[in-house]
């Protein structure tokens, strides 16, 4: 693995765990914590397409309030109507009612598989898309400790099974959320938010 390699492949960890943090309940700590100082600095590493999307994104969630955020993220992700833009694989995959269906637990089996377990405070779906993408995170993390290493067998179980994940899983169902999202969101922030992810993942599933 040379150097470039090493940095490209860190970035997509960071990248994957950054856009995670982004699918939680806004608040300051986003900015305060360099969330988007960190996109910005991953983005280019990965594809230059990123790296102007991901500038925006820092740029919109500034100049939205904090009960802008709030609010938009309530309508879009939480209801307590409505819910435009259902955060859950199954509702994707399997129809627009169905929470904790079979790809529900298709996923979870996946996370059992790479021995990835969801938090006690994750009080969500383990398809839920904050939860999809920090395992892609894992996943990611593992193809490089196994690339460092140059443990070429345990590089093909992750990637065989990255590419089981992306194929059945948040890379078949990221698109028609991110659409929702832009179709729903009434701050900048969640609409490029929605086109970063879309972007990210169809990268990553590209090289799966």
């Amino acid at each position: 693995m040379d150097a470039e390699e090493l940095k490209r492949g860190l970035a997509r960890e960071d990248f994957a765990r950054l856009l995670a943090a982004c699918y939680y309940q806004p608040g300051a700590e986003l900015g305060e914590e360099g969330v988007f100082a960190s996109l910005i600095a991953a983005a280019p590493l990965i594809d230059l397409t990123l790296a102007e999307q991901a500038v925006v994104l820092d740029q919109a969630f500034a100049a939205e309030t904090k009960e802008e955020l709030l609010l938009d993220y309530s309508r879009l992700f939480l209801g307590p109507f409505e819910i435009l833009a259902k955060p859950y694989g199954s509702v994707w995959l399997e129809g627009e009612k169905i929470i904790m269906g079979e790809s529900t637990m298709a996923v979870a089996a996946l996370y059992q598989t790479a021995g990835f377990a969801l938090a006690d405070e994750f009080r969500e779906a383990p398809d839920h898309v904050a939860a999809e993408l920090e395992f892609l995170y894992l996943l990611i993390f593992r193809e490089n400790e196994a690339r460092r290493s140059a443990d070429m067998e345990g590089l093909q179980q992750i990637l065989r099974l990255k590419k089981k994940f992306l194929e059945h899983h948040l890379g078949q169902w990221i698109r028609p959320f991110a659409e929702a999202i832009q179709h729903g969101a009434q701050t900048g922030f969640y609409h490029r938010l929605a086109l970063l992810t879309d972007a990210f993942v169809q990268i990553e599933k590209g090289w799966a």
